[in-house]
């Protein structure tokens, strides 16, 4: 155990902290907190003061649920948004994603994941319904549907599109396929995904191809 080896509880605390962010296991937790005790102490104290403020004053935004440290996020709030035009994405990571591209003026609804009955994730866990309630509430012309080209997310898109059917003047979207099946938007390019949100078609279409 680290704690043996170097005889230090401090630093098996760190590591074993450190270790339990996505992609960092112990050996890399090790390097890190190392690391940090070669830098100067104002770093590191900086480091955990921002990840307290982080974790204390994020919240998410009430209408759209993207991350925000007011109760209405900026894109929201922004007068130079399109407000008819939302844009669905799983995570916030999405969000910022599409941001890079430049080529989307719209705002965002982000779900909090995928339905994926293996996972335990089913519709009533997604903020699925609040996007109803936007769309129940009116001033929204389209919905554009910018989910994984997975299997979960297509069968998320489908299930948004049979709860948004009897808005019938409402046009439901998707991304054009440029983004690669089984890609994270994430992941994506910014000049495919640009392309993908520019050139993105009607949900319907895709539908009765099938």
């Amino acid at each position: 155990m680290l704690q043996e080896e170097f005889a230090s509880r401090l630093l098996e605390s760190a590591v074993t902290e450190l270790s339990r962010l996505p992609g960092v296991g112990r050996k890399t937790a090790l390097r890190l907190a190392l690391h940090l005790l070669r830098r100067d102490e104002a770093q590191s104290v900086a480091l955990g003061e921002a990840i307290i403020d982080l974790r204390r004053n994020i919240r998410y935004c009430t209408r759209c649920h993207n991350i925000s440290e007011t109760e209405t996020c900026a894109i929201c709030s922004s007068p130079s948004r399109t407000a008819s035009t939302v844009c669905v994405v799983e995570n916030v990571s999405d969000v910022m994603a599409v941001e890079r591209t430049r080529q989307y003026q719209g705002v965002y609804h982000v779900l909090g994941g995928v339905i994926s009955p293996m996972d335990g994730i089913g519709p009533d866990t997604l903020e699925i319904d609040s996007l109803v309630e936007r769309v129940e509430q009116g001033g929204i012309d389209e919905v554009i549907l910018a989910l994984p080209a997975t299997m979960e997310g297509d069968t998320t898109n489908f299930y948004i599109f049979r709860k948004l059917a009897p808005f019938t003047d409402l046009k439901i979207t998707q991304l054009a396929r440029g983004v690669a099946v089984g890609n994270e938007l994430e992941y994506t390019d910014e000049i495919t995904l640009g392309r993908s949100i520019l050139h993105r078609t009607l949900f319907s279409d895709s539908f009765n191809k099938r």
